[in-house]
């Protein structure tokens, strides 16, 4: 954990009143400021929503924003699982597709995209992101846009949904959603934010109050510091490209090609057969993998490999692919 984080959680821990659903105007500022600094997005604080952990945003994202039974929310054809079980919750239809920009007028209130993409690691273009925006703002669709990895570029530099280049300067219609979980390492923490919008914010804030999603004041002044500070993150992303380094070629040599995987903390890896039957050929050799399978139908003859690990770890799993 970095210090910085925990000094300003311990000093934030006599917190008996409620929190604000809002967040602190310093943690909104922090957020806002982070954007501007790192990903060139220009927005006002006032636009920026606090989230428990990024994960239950993406899960209730579809009932928040009203979406109806049997209308459709699209996401990408291998996704992390929860745009699919967000849309079921919602009693909406899920409907995995990467063909997006050929589907025909029909009114679609929710599209996701998620770059760089778990579990590939594949990163989309602002060329490709921009048609996704004009797409939708023709027909009055939302396009929420998971950036939770935009800081692990490594052969490439992911965009935001909200850069200019992509939306004209305009963030109608627009929410990008942001994790510390990568970046400052605070899965434990909840800490994640949305931004965008300013009228989908206020939507979704005033929601979001009635059900009691608040994020605890601690954690907030938690965030307000990671964000603040870029030391730390470095330092994190510095870990991820050595154990990625070593991981990705020990791989390639066992047998195992590495698609996309150009950021993320994943590699995207085939050896030709069925995913389960490489999940089993690597924990023979103690090395634990997800099936690709679990991503989507598309998967099927992928694993993904993480590289969350600890050194030791990933050093381990070297050793055993030699």
């Amino acid at each position: 954990m970095p210090a910085v984080v925990r000094q300003a959680l311990a000093d934030a821990s006599d917190s008996p009143g409620y929190p604000l659903t809002y967040g602190t105007e310093r943690l909104r500022s922090a957020a806002a400021g982070w954007l501007r600094r790192r990903h060139g997005v220009l927005l006002d604080q006032a636009n920026v929503l606090p989230l428990i952990g990024s994960k239950e945003f993406v899960a209730w994202l579809p009932t928040l924003l009203g979406v109806r039974p049997g209308e459709r929310v699209i996401f990408p054809e291998l996704a992390y699982p929860t745009y699919d079980v967000g849309a079921r919750l919602a009693h909406a239809e899920p409907y995995a597709t990467d063909g997006l920009l050929a589907l025909g007028p029909e009114r679609v209130p929710l599209v996701w995209v998620n770059s760089p993409s778990n579990p590939t690691g594949k990163v989309l273009p602002a060329e490709h992101l921009r048609k996704v925006v004009a797409w939708a703002r023709e027909r009055g669709a939302v396009v929420a846009s998971d950036e939770c990895y935009i800081e692990l570029g490594w052969e490439e530099r992911p965009v935001s949904i909200l850069h200019p280049d992509v939306c004209g300067g305009s963030h109608e219609g627009l929410i990008a959603v942001h994790s510390l979980s990568k970046r400052s390492n605070l899965a434990g923490y909840r800490a994640g934010f949305a931004a965008g919008d300013p009228a989908l914010i206020a939507r979704l804030l005033e929601v979001r109050k009635h059900a009691g999603m608040i994020m605890p004041a601690p954690v907030q002044a938690a965030m307000t510091a990671a964000l603040d500070d870029d030391e730390h993150a470095e330092e994190q992303r510095s870990r991820y490209a050595a154990r990625r380094a070593a991981l990705r070629p020990a791989l390639e040599s066992a047998g195992w090609k590495i698609e996309h995987s150009t950021a993320g903390l994943y590699l995207w890896a085939s050896d030709g057969t069925g995913c389960w039957e490489q999940v089993r050929a690597l924990a023979g050799r103690g090395i634990l993998v997800a099936p690709g399978d679990f991503y989507g139908r598309a998967g099927e003859r992928h694993v993904r490999i993480a590289v969350t690990a600890s050194d030791e770890r990933i050093s381990a799993a070297v050793r055993r692919l030699q």
